[in-house]
């Protein structure tokens, strides 16, 4: 449905759980739509006196929006990577701009720390409501007209507060077959169980999804037809594939068909990286204006794969959203888009755990992005993409070096339709017996370069291992995991991804890893990687 075509988002209240229908409005907080009533005279609440807060102001030195370059900033030489390695990280000064928050606003509407760290409501601060709502309308564009912000403490709580308002114990949430795993921690002590789908190079397969839910059997299965999906469509965590618009449209549709509601967990949105270019084969793009604009920033938006909002005309999508990966983690600063019942449900949970994020958070976050501006921001975030786009870059390149990289199309499973790369010992000539290869050419692992997100997930060919028997994937991948900490690196085992991980997966002889490239420094990544070779050759048997 056209975006131009916008509806009322439907009656979708038949999904809320028992335990979310009776919930109350807290009593105290019911009390604070009344507080900023002009003239009103408060002595309802036991807020303590801002006089008596003992900050009187907060100033931080922000970051100007345009700090990162949009295209590398050295070409794609050996050199430049030698300067990335022994470079310093910090040789450029920062370029940033004073901001102070004070106690008191100058001009009634300021953001203020005597505002920002009393109590309030379970929404969000008036100017990060504001700004919220234009950026969702400018980059989201939901496709019903009443949808609503309401802002968490970070995705892990928002998905945690849509469970409990969405499911009830002995129900099922459909989900990728690997999936973030403290997304599946947060529901199964309450017996709300994952459901998998199976995944192809999109993400979740939408004629399984269909298949699943078309033959549903609540007998056999012990539980009702699942009406509830969470999904995380770009830079899928672990596997890091991003979801087609084909993709998400037919998902859509078929949430429609089963009356599903789609809890859409996207913190790596920002992050599209594009594809993977090996760097022989990089050549120097246009770099487009550096500084903040609304014609770069609509260009840069239509970039953009679209949310599943932007189809949503019946408001059946719970987004969340967060400034983790964005702007800070620490912040613990995230926000829901969904419809108004939804949301006055999740608002009257918040109410009674977390209530609001932080006040110096929100303060400080809302302080940057009205600073920055909303072309400020999308500035912001497209430096960001090309210093992981480098950082994703360059891992693989070491990757590259350190092992022959075989291009073959994969027909199956999580990488079905991409080209998939299998990693094999570089064979070198002979200069000594320490120094020689194994002449088999044996397959280690392969991956798959992901195109968002901050992971490169590792399927490790752990039928290739000399001592492999049927039934030993677990233990050799516990194994090489082992190996891999004993000598300072330190992987994300692939057993905890599975979205059921006391099943058998559909890759019984193969192994995982989810390896981060977003943290630590280009010198480490490349050591890291001399580890791993040397380490993972050793396991194999193969001679050194």
């Amino acid at each position: 449905m056209s975006v131009e075509k916008r509806t009322q988002s439907i009656d979708l209240s038949h999904h809320l759980s028992e335990l979310s229908k009776a919930r109350l409005t807290s009593p105290l907080k019911g009390l604070m739509k009344y507080f900023n009533q002009p003239g009103i005279l408060s002595l309802a609440g036991g807020l303590p006196s801002p006089a008596y807060f003992p900050v009187s102001d907060v100033s931080a030195n922000v970051l100007v929006p345009e700090s990162f370059a949009l295209t590398p900033t050295e070409s794609s030489t050996s050199l430049s990577w030698l300067w990335k390695l022994f470079g310093s990280h910090n040789a450029t000064k920062e370029r940033t701009q004073a901001v102070t928050i004070p106690k008191y606003p100058a001009v009634k509407g300021d953001i203020s720390l005597a505002d920002s760290l009393q109590y309030g409501p379970a929404v969000a601060q008036a100017q990060l409501q504001d700004f919220l709502k234009h950026f969702i309308s400018e980059v989201y564009r939901p496709a019903f007209e009443d949808w609503t912000v309401l802002i968490d403490t970070g995705n892990t709580d928002g998905w945690s507060r849509a469970v409990m308002t969405l499911c009830n114990p002995g129900e099922g949430v459909l989900c990728e077959e690997w999936t973030y795993p403290s997304a599946m921690a947060s529901m199964i002590p309450f017996n709300i169980q994952p459901v998998p789908v199976a995944m192809d190079g999109l993400g979740m397969k939408s004629d399984d999804l269909e298949n699943l839910l078309s033959r549903w059997d609540p007998v056999s299965r012990q539980m009702p037809r699942p009406h509830v999906m969470y999904i995380v469509p770009v830079g899928q965590n672990p596997s890091g594939s991003t979801m087609s618009v084909a993709r998400k449209k037919q998902i859509y549709d078929i949430c429609v068909k089963y009356d599903v509601i789609i809890v859409e967990d996207d913190p790596y949105y920002f992050l599209q990286l594009g594809m993977y270019t090996f760097k022989d084969d990089r050549s120097p793009s246009a770099t487009p204006s550096g500084k903040p604009s609304a014609d770069e920033s609509k260009r840069y938006v239509s970039t953009l794969t679209p949310s599943f909002l932007n189809f949503d005309y019946e408001g059946r999508v719970i987004r969340l959203d967060t400034f983790s990966k964005t702007i800070a983690p620490g912040s613990r600063l995230g926000w829901f888009t969904c419809n108004p019942v939804f949301a006055e449900r999740l608002e009257r949970q918040g109410e009674t755990s977390a209530q609001s994020p932080c006040g110096f958070g929100q303060a400080v976050i809302t302080k940057i992005l009205t600073h920055w501006t909303y072309d400020g921001y999308i500035r912001w975030l497209r430096g960001l993409r090309t210093e992981y786009q480098q950082r994703r870059d360059f891992f693989i390149d070491c990757l590259a070096e350190e092992f022959h990289l075989h291009a073959v199309p994969a027909v199956a499973g999580v990488w079905e339709g991409c080209i998939m790369y299998q990693a094999s010992s570089r064979v070198k000539k002979s200069t000594g017996m320490t120094e020689k290869y194994s002449a088999q050419n044996r397959t280690m692992f392969s991956f798959v370069p992901p195109v968002a997100g901050m992971f490169v997930w590792m399927r490790l060919h752990l039928d290739q291992h000399p001592s492999f028997a049927p039934g030993d994937r677990d233990t050799l991948e516990t194994k090489l995991w082992t190996k891999l900490g004993e000598n300072g690196v330190l992987f994300g085992p692939g057993w905890m991804f599975a979205a059921n991980a006391m099943a058998a997966g559909p890759d019984d002889d193969a192994g995982h890893f989810r390896i981060s490239f977003s943290n630590v420094e280009f010198a480490d990544l490349k050591k890291a990687v001399t580890i791993f070779g040397r380490v993972i050759r050793e396991f194999f048997q193969e001679d050194l």
